[in-house]
């Protein structure tokens, strides 16, 4: 029996099956990498240098990662691809949430 994950894709495929269908919705990897690690960068400096970094819960800070993690992945690949767009805002929610607990 094939197994599907959530996006309707199948688990029962070669890791080199699952990078290429990745590579084709995302672009490809070191491209997606060198982006989302440059947003990471100037992000990290610039509170680091203006900002309140000890302000910034775990939770927020990885939020912030991934949705620059998302972000690149739109820029680099399929911007129609709609998942990013709801991951981008499910991490902003959770830390919504965080901050009206």
């Amino acid at each position: 029996m094939e197994g599907i994950n959530d996006a309707g894709e199948s688990t029962d495929i070669s890791v080199a099956d699952t990078l290429k269908q990745r590579g084709n919705r995302y672009g490809e990897f070191k491209n997606h990498a060198t982006l989302s690690q440059e947003f990471k960068d100037i992000f990290h400096a610039h509170v680091v240098d203006y900002g309140q970094p000890a302000e910034f819960t775990p939770a927020m800070t990885e939020a912030i990662e991934m949705i620059f993690h998302k972000i690149a992945r739109i820029a680099n690949g399929d911007p129609t691809y709609d998942d990013n767009w709801r991951d981008i805002a499910g991490y902003a929610q959770l830390v919504v949430d965080e901050l009206q607990q």
